[in-house]
């Protein structure tokens, strides 16, 4: 049955206190200690993007939904074939293995609602700059540290602990309530395209990334490419006898800063508070091979933000074009220009259509529970929300933690937000179920 329309509160059962008694009973049964528990069980597991780590993850977590009694979907991807596909969000990692994880219960005669997250993390960088091992969740005060905990294990977390309080409460729920657990989602989103490829599918989507408290119904786009900049060799003595290409590489790296100002120059309202919401930056620069030589050349990667509803191949062009205009108008570059490519990771933006009742209904959930309504915002970074948004299922992020905090050292989340944005979940989730 095929979610739609307005989703109309005087339709349901009367309610205490703005609660259902169906949505009550999924509350109580909600085990907070064991939400905590499994949040620190996934930060024990390295699952850095593309290791073998990410593979042994998911089958723990296939064996925990099997245990639980829900229907198991546990495949391993064929890379080489999905690659193939129109698409294709591209890779930046090696694998040895990749797999997909779908766990759901319920009735086949409602809607189908995803909660969707993905168990994939960064690597910890620096050890040295962490008060402990990333891989050992510590707890100080209300705050639970390791990689992964924001971005987004709590989420993963919260998924589950969702599906599993709506097992135990014994409530029968006219649909099915589907996890769509994934990996390397951080370098592209091989695992959402792999399911989404396999036919899984949904009425509404929840991806529990963190959102700091509010509805994020956009997504930007974020496309990796690769510069290569010429030189021309020369010893670092008689240095006017060469062509630096790192000096080459400050020229085009000034050209591309004012492109960025002009992209950004008149932004979506949903992007407004970001100090640049769709960001050009250059994240690795390499050159020369020798101390004394002036260098030949410099290849240098970057991240190219893209915005909402544009064309990802427009965003290219916009870059390319550029490019080509600034070698024109130099001396050197005019006949030894920039060469451009683009590997890696390519997320398109997102959006969450406009009427669906899915935002509505975590509104309401969330005002029941607390009183107060989140706010809805956009964000500048790439997610599987526009993987799930590209074959018409109604996504959006809602999910614990501050993005502030993912990636970076000493990441954390708060124990009482997670609790807290879990209940709401578990709350939309029960509404959701029974919209159809």
């Amino acid at each position: 049955m095929t979610l739609t329309g307005s989703w109309a509160p005087e339709t349901r059962a009367p309610r205490r206190g703005g609660i259902g008694r169906d949505e009550e009973a999924v509350l109580d049964a909600l085990d907070v200690p064991a939400l905590h528990r499994t949040l620190a069980d996934l930060l024990r597991v390295p699952s850095v993007t593309g290791s073998d780590a990410e593979s042994e993850l998911l089958a723990e977590l296939a064996g925990r939904t099997a245990a639980a009694g829900m229907d198991v979907d546990h495949w391993r991807l064929d890379v080489e074939e999905l690659a193939g596909r129109p698409g294709f969000p591209g890779t930046e990692v090696p694998r040895r293995e990749s797999w997909g994880l779908v766990a759901a219960t319920g009735e086949d005669a409602g809607p189908t609602v995803v909660l969707q997250g993905h168990v994939d993390v960064v690597p910890p960088g620096d050890l040295r700059r962490w008060s402990g091992d990333p891989w050992t969740p510590r707890v100080a005060g209300r705050r639970v540290y390791g990689r992964g905990a924001c971005d987004m294990k709590a989420g993963v977390a919260a998924d589950l602990a969702v599906a599993e309080a709506v097992l135990a409460s014994g409530v029968r729920l006219p649909g099915r309530l589907a996890l769509h657990l994934v990996g390397g989602e951080e370098d592209g989103g091989l695992g959402a395209f792999a399911t989404l490829a396999r036919g899984h599918r949904g009425d509404a989507c929840i991806i529990t990334e963190p959102t700091s408290g509010t509805l994020t119904t956009a997504a930007g786009g974020a496309l990796t490419f690769q510069l290569v900049v010429p030189g021309e060799p020369a010893h670092g003595s008689a240095r006017w006898a060469g062509h630096s290409a790192v000096e080459h590489f400050g020229y085009l790296h000034a050209v591309l800063r004012g492109l960025e100002a002009e992209r950004n120059a008149v932004v979506d309202p949903l992007m407004a508070e970001y100090p640049i919401a769709h960001t050009l930056s250059i994240g690795t620069v390499v050159a020369g091979d020798w101390a004394s030589t002036v260098p030949d050349s410099l290849t240098a990667t970057g991240r190219l933000g893209v915005r909402l509803d544009e064309d990802p191949a427009q965003a290219r062009a916009a870059v390319e074009d550029r490019l080509a205009a600034a070698c024109a108008g130099h001396p050197f570059l005019r006949t030894h220009p920039v060469q451009v490519t683009w590997p890696g990771g390519q997320f398109a933006p997102g959006r969450t259509p406009a009427g669906t009742p899915l935002r509505r209904v975590l509104t309401s959930a969330e005002e029941d529970l607390t009183g107060t309504a989140p706010r809805e915002r956009g964000v500048p970074y790439g997610s599987d929300l526009r993987l799930y948004a590209a074959e018409g299922v109604p996504t959006l992020h809602y999910g614990p933690g501050d993005v502030v905090h993912a990636h970076s050292y000493d990441e954390h989340v708060d124990l009482d937000e997670l609790t807290a944005v879990t209940r709401v979940l578990a709350v939309a989730t029960v509404r959701l179920l029974q919209a159809g």
